[in-house]
């Protein structure tokens, strides 16, 4: 009596077929867009071709003027994003850890979460006008939220029973903290540094919109003055693509430090 032992391997795709597949949308649109332009199907007024747009991003990067708006932007972002979400982690950490912290700081902070950033703008501009200080802080506001919840949910989701062992272990409150309170929220804590980015650039087109003599957000606002619509997908792309780029660093930190977290990969 003789048995056959079959096995069955799941080969995955690699790296650059995933970039391939990844792409496939993009350029499909991007064909489809250019070629409905091309034919004069659709206005170039409002929607350039991607050869117009692409010669705008060309000519901007040459001038010198993409970067400098481009650093203008991100220094605000990324000064909104440090004050926003440190505070919004802080936060999260003592509404999560002490149940007398929830119930006195958790209904204003949400109540101030359900109103809108562009209706805090003009109160922004009269407090502290069109300076750096209120486009840094409306961005904050912005990151500051996710951050606090995604804390706060992390904290309250960690299992009780790592409590009662620290307990016996003898851990104090501040051991506890940093070996099993942030430890145990850190899925949580980088989804929230995920979200807070994401909402920290949205926070800035906001604000470079409304009132700025620089920056991306000023660069759009000023083309679209003139009907410059290029430039103005130009900004869209540079928000996108500055976007996109540090959500993948957030990932590459989160796949580095969650490397001891089992989970599905598809």
């Amino acid at each position: 009596m003789s048995s056959i032992t079959v096995t069955t391997s799941k080969q995955s795709p690699g790296r650059w077929s995933l970039l391939g597949l990844g792409l496939i949308i993009p350029v499909s649109v991007l064909l489809v867009w250019q070629l409905l332009g091309f034919y004069g199907v659709i206005s170039e007024l409002l929607f350039p071709t991607p050869i117009a747009i692409g010669k705008a991003l060309i000519q901007l990067t040459l001038s010198g003027d993409l970067w400098g708006h481009f650093k203008v932007s991100i220094i605000r972002a990324f000064a909104g994003f440090l004050l926003g979400g440190s505070l919004g982690f802080i936060f999260g950490l003592l509404v999560g850890l002490f149940k007398t912290s929830e119930k006195f700081l958790d209904p204003s902070i949400q109540m101030i979460r359900m109103i809108p950033s562009l209706a805090v703008v003009p109160l922004f501009i009269l407090w502290f006008g069109i300076g750096e200080e209120s486009k840094v802080l409306l961005i904050a506001k912005s990151a500051f939220f996710p951050l606090y919840i995604n804390t706060f949910m992390g904290i309250r989701g960690g299992d009780n029973k790592l409590f009662e062992v620290a307990k016996v272990l003898g851990f104090n409150k501040w051991k506890q903290i940093v070996r099993l309170v942030i430890p145990g929220a850190l899925p949580n804590i980088l989804l929230g540094i995920r979200l807070s980015i994401g909402l920290s650039w949205l926070g800035l087109v906001v604000a470079e919109l409304i009132a700025s003599t620089s920056g991306i957000g000023y660069m759009m606002s000023d083309a679209r003055q003139f009907a410059d619509t290029p430039v103005v997908f130009v900004g869209i792309i540079i928000f996108a693509c500055a976007g996109l780029a540090t959500d993948g660093l957030v990932r590459l930190v989160e796949a580095r430090m969650l490397r001891w977290k089992d989970t599905y990969g598809g």
